[in-house]
């Protein structure tokens, strides 16, 4: 409707417009479209939490009195029998109540949010509309309106990341308080189990971390060891030897690899590799556990070689052809040529597909979890079982937990150590990438 108005007000002629007839339209339906979704968007993330605190201000004393953990299980109970769930306690009349105010409440909440974003983008609807004019500088305003939502995106994303990091360290700070950081990064014992009270045996667990940094380097190194050479040689085997044909039916299929879900590589590890590596162990004399640091770094070296293979190939391919021609000119081979030319031109790639598969296998959980264990052996030997720091803080937050003891805590303290290696393993590949990448023609 804006953009037919636009070109009517000058009769067709759209030389006489400000801007093309396109920026009136989306001038039009940017301005009566975006406050109403906001509206929504309020609505989705703040409406429940709305409906919560008019329930629990129209509850009688003895319901606000109660401590923060029993209001929770008080509105849990509201919420199951408004969608007519199991609730933990008898029902009572003044559960009943409460959870008729909450239907109301709800319901009268959504019309509220629901007919004030329809009235807010009609009313703007209407204000555009009778805005546009010849004159009207739609398209500094639609590129202003973009700027703006670029903006608040990106904004968006950063304070995700500082709250993300904040949180990290607030609760670290809080575990620290608990046990000391000597004790944490250096201690050689990892039995974060609590008891309940103080006069019960094992009262004040260990929460040595070194046995779980161990781990996690020692299948992450294992899981290199796979990955590096076979998604290098195949990223080489890609771009340098393999016909068009067979370039476009085998790459596919090894970046297939890559949209399989890890619990199904974890499956794979515990059914099929580690029994395997066991038996094999059993007919020349070695003793392997059933759960092994091999396994699981098998198969993570399998998960990740489309990373190194794709990011690889990318690197190889643009290298430009000039300098392969000038290479066969002075005589070299083609093994020559990649050896002496192609690789070293793609190195500083390569190393920085190298560095982000390594953080991508010491984030891993669920291979670990069904293939290496959850035992905090301070140990070398990949024949044994080993755990990491992901699946340890996902033991830690499994299950109900309360948020003041140091086991708990201890999950976040490992979050952000993991979070600090593999942010530091980025910045390397890009400091890598930035100092020793050329600039080619």
């Amino acid at each position: 409707m804006g953009r037919k108005k636009a070109v009517l007000s000058v009769n067709g002629k759209i030389r006489d417009l400000h801007s093309l007839p396109g920026h009136y339209g989306w001038f039009t339906a940017l301005t009566s479209f975006l406050p109403g979704l906001f509206i929504v968007l309020v609505w989705i993330i703040f409406g429940s939490n709305l409906v919560d605190n008019f329930t629990l201000a129209a509850l009688g004393d003895e319901i606000r009195s109660l401590s923060n953990f029993d209001r929770a299980l008080y509105m849990n109970d509201i919420h199951n029998l408004a969608i007519g769930d199991a609730i933990s306690r008898p029902l009572t009349n003044s559960l009943n109540n409460a959870t008729n105010f909450y239907l109301r409440t709800q319901n009268n909440l959504l019309w509220i949010f629901t007919l004030s974003a329809i009235g807010v983008s009609s009313l703007l609807a209407i204000f555009s509309f009778r805005k546009i004019s010849p004159e009207l500088r739609s398209r500094n305003l639609v590129e202003r309106l973009i700027i703006i939502m670029l903006v608040i995106s990106s904004s968006i994303a950063i304070l995700i990341t500082i709250g993300i990091v904040s949180s990290l360290i607030v609760e670290t700070l809080r575990f620290l308080e608990h046990v000391s950081l000597s004790e944490f990064l250096l201690g050689l014992k990892w039995s974060p189990q609590t008891a309940l009270r103080a006069d019960q045996v094992g009262s004040s667990g260990s929460f040595g971390a070194i046995p779980l940094f161990t781990g996690t380097l020692l299948i992450t190194f294992i899981a290199l060891l796979v990955a590096v050479p076979v998604g290098l040689f195949s990223a080489i085997y890609m771009t340098e030897f393999a016909s068009p044909n067979a370039r476009i039916f085998f790459k596919p299929l090894l970046e297939l690899l890559a949209g399989i879900p890890t619990v199904v590589y974890g499956f794979f590890a515990a059914l099929v590799v580690a029994p395997v590596i066991r038996n094999s162990g059993e007919v020349i004399g070695l003793e392997i556990a059933s759960e092994s640091a091999l396994a699981a770094g098998l198969v993570m070296g399998i998960m990740i070689i489309p990373l190194i293979s794709s990011l690889s190939d990318d690197v190889i391919s643009s290298v430009p052809q000039s300098l392969r021609d000038a290479s066969y000119g002075l005589g070299a081979t083609k093994t020559e040529t990649i050896v002496n030319v192609i690789l070293p031109s793609a190195l500083p790639g390569i190393v920085s597909a190298f560095l982000l598969a390594a953080s991508r296998a010491i984030g891993e959980t669920m291979i670990v979890v069904m293939a290496a264990g959850m035992a905090a052996n301070l140990t070398a030997n990949p024949l044994e079982a080993v755990t990491t720091v992901t699946v340890q803080i996902l033991a830690l937050l499994t299950g109900d937990q309360e948020f003041d003891s140091a086991k708990t805590l201890s999950a976040f303290a490992l979050g952000l150590a993991l979070f600090t290696i593999t942010l530091f393993l980025n910045f390397i590949a890009l400091k890598l990438v930035r100092k020793y990448q050329e600039q080619y023609d």
